[in-house]
C-alpha cells in the first residue's frame, strides 16, 4: 500500500514517513502541488496526506481537481492553520480526516490504514460549499478538538450536547453547528431554558391553544415550531422542570408534539442542539434530571473548554475581541506583547465572556491607540476588587496569586523567587503560631526538614520567638 505525502516541512516529513512505514506503508514524499499532480499522474497511491500551506499554493483549494480525477483515493490534510475555517474547508472538499498541528503521530498512522481499509469513504465529506465560519477563536489543541466534533456534525441532524462552563461560547457552537450544517437556510430558534417561568415552559416551548389556561387569549406557536426547517437551540436545559423534561423527552422520541391544550399532533422537523453548564449525572442521582433524557440528548457531546485549560488562545482571543470593538464603533486600537502577557496570566473565571466585557473596556478607556501593560493593570486592580471573595465563602487560591502577579509589577526573572516568598511567608508564619513558635513540630508539621525550614526563616526574616511570644 502507498501513500503520498505531500509535507514542505523536512522535520515533520520524516517523523510522519517512518511512523507510516512502520504500518508497512510505501511512503513517496514532495513538497510542492505541482510535484503532487506529475506524482499521481505517473502513479497509483492508496492515500493523499496532504499539508494545506505549500510553496507554490493552497493544498485545499487545489483538492477538488484531486478528487474529481481520483474518486477512491482518500485524502488526509494537515494544517498549522488550525482555525474552524480551515477545518470546514477541509471537510468540504470530501477528506476523510483533518488533523491540526501538532497531532498525535500514532493516531494519523492508524487513521490512513482505516481510510485505506474504507476505500476512500469521505467520514467528513460534503456536498455543497459551507460558506465562512464564525467566530469560534482558537488555535489550542482543545478547541481543535471542538472544532473536529463540529465538523463531525455537519451534515446530520444527529442531537447535540454542549457541555461547558458559563462564558464558555457554547451558543456559538450551536450557532456555527447551524450556519455550517444542512439546515442553515431554517431559523435558529435559541431559548434559555433557565429563564422561562416553570409554570410558562410547555407553553413556550410547545405553543398553547386559545383558551387552554387563564390568560390563553389567542393560539401560541412555541418554539419547535418555529424551529421548522431549521435548528432549537436548548441552553440551560440541567435547569429545565421535571414536567417539561418528560414532554421533551416524549417529542425527541415521537418526533411529534402537542400545544398545550390541543389535540392535534404536529410533526417536528427541526434539530435539536442542548447545552448546559452543569453535570447532569449528579443531578440525575438526585432525581431532579431524567437519565433517558439525558442519553437522548447526549448522542454528540461536545466539551467546551474553560479559558484557564486554553491559555493559548487568550492573546488571539484579545485581539479578536479588540477588532469586533472596532467595528462597532469603539476606538481602534492595538496589544502590545507586554499587554498581552498579562492577560494571559489571568484567571478569567468568567472565561470568554469576562475576557470579552474586558477587552471592550480598554478599548473605550484606553487613552493611547496602543493599549501598554500601565493601561491593563489599573482596570486588573479594579475588578480584582470588585470580584474580592463574598464573606463566608473560600479563599480562592488561584485568584489570590493572579490578583499577587497584577500587583507586583516585578521584574523578569525575580517572578518565582518573589511568588515562593509571598507564598512561605504566611504558610510558615500560620504554621509556627499554631505550634507556638516549636521549630520542630513546624517541620513535622510542614513535612520538610528542620535545618530547611530555618534557613527559609532566616531568608525571609522571621523570628519564631515571636510566635512563642504571642502563644
Amino acid at each position: 500500500m502507498s501513500v503520498l505525502l505531500v509535507e514542505d516541512d523536512t522535520s515533520i516529513a520524516i517523523v510522519i514517513t517512518a511512523a507510516l512505514e512502520a504500518e508497512g506503508f510505501v511512503v513517496t514524499r514532495c513538497e510542492t502541488l505541482a510535484e503532487r499532480d506529475r506524482l499521481l499522474a505517473g502513479s497509483r497511491y492508496s492515500a493523499l496526506v496532504t499539508d494545506v500551506m505549500l510553496p507554490d499554493g493552497d493544498g485545499i483549494e487545489t483538492l477538488g481537481a484531486v478528487r474529481d480525477a481520483y474518486p477512491a483515493m482518500p485524502v488526509i490534510i494537515l494544517s498549522a492553520q488550525n482555525t474552524l475555517d480551515t477545518a470546514v474547508r477541509a471537510t468540504d472538499t470530501g477528506a476523510f480526516e483533518y488533523f491540526p498541528k501538532p497531532f498525535d503521530i500514532d493516531e494519523l498512522a492508524r487513521t490512513v490504514r482505516q481510510a485505506i481499509g474504507t476505500a476512500g469513504t469521505a467520514a467528513l465529506a460534503g456536498e455543497e460549499p459551507l460558506g465562512d465560519g464564525l467566530p469560534l477563536v482558537g488555535r489550542s489543541a482543545t478547541m481543535q478538538s471542538v472544532f473536529r466534533m463540529i465538523t463531525r456534525v455537519l451534515r446530520n441532524d444527529l442531537t447535540v450536547l454542549i457541555l461547558g462552563e458559563s462564558g464558555t461560547g457554547k451558543e456559538l457552537v450551536a450557532e456555527a453547528i447551524h450556519e455550517l450544517g444542512n439546515r442553515r437556510t431554517g431559523p435558529f430558534i435559541a431559548v434559555n431554558t433557565a429563564a422561562i417561568p416553570a409554570e410558562l415552559i410547555e407553553s413556550e416551548l410547545f405553543g398553547h391553544e386559545k383558551g387552554a389556561f387563564t390568560g390563553a387569549v389567542a393560539r401560541h406557536i412555541g418554539k419547535f415550531e418555529l424551529a421548522a426547517s431549521g435548528t432549537l437551540f436548548l441552553d440551560e436545559i440541567g435547569d429545565m422542570p421535571m414536567q417539561a423534561q418528560t414532554r421533551l423527552l416524549r417529542a425527541l422520541q415521537s418526533g411529534r408534539i402537542r400545544r398545550v391544550g390541543g389535540v392535534d399532533e404536529v410533526e417536528l422537523d427541526v434539530r435539536i442542539i442542548a447545552a448546559t453548564n452543569k453535570d447532569l449525572e449528579p443531578l440525575i442521582a438526585e432525581g431532579r434530571f431524567r437519565e433517558d433524557l439525558y442519553y437522548r440528548l447526549n448522542v454528540v457531546p461536545i466539551h467546551m473548554p474553560p479559558l484557564r485549560e486554553r491559555r493559548d488562545d487568550i492573546d488571539v482571543l484579545a485581539r479578536h475581541f479588540l477588532q469586533l470593538a472596532a467595528s462597532e464603533g469603539l476606538p481602534r486600537r492595538q496589544l502590545t506583547p507586554e499587554a498581552a502577557e498579562i492577560l494571559r496570566r489571568q484567571s478569567w473565571r468568567g472565561n470568554v465572556r469576562e475576557l470579552k466585557n474586558f477587552v471592550y473596556r480598554l478599548a473605550l478607556l484606553a487613552r493611547e491607540e496602543t493599549i501598554d501593560a500601565d493601561s491593563v493593570f489599573p482596570l486588573l486592580a479594579s475588578d480584582a476588587g470588585a470580584a474580592a471573595e463574598p464573606a463566608g465563602t473560600a479563599p480562592d487560591l488561584d485568584s489570590a496569586v493572579t490578583r499577587w502577579l497584577t500587583a507586583q509589577r516585578l521584574a523578569p526573572g525575580t517572578v518565582y523567587g518573589a511568588a515562593l516568598a509571598a507564598f512561605e511567608r504566611p504558610l510558615f508564619a500560620e504554621v509556627l503560631r499554631e505550634t507556638g513558635g516549636n521549630q520542630l513540630r513546624a517541620a513535622q508539621t510542614l513535612g520538610i526538614n528542620r535545618n530547611t525550614l530555618r534557613k527559609r526563616l532566616s531568608e525571609l526574616a522571621l523570628d519564631p520567638e515571636e510566635f512563642t511570644r504571642r502563644s
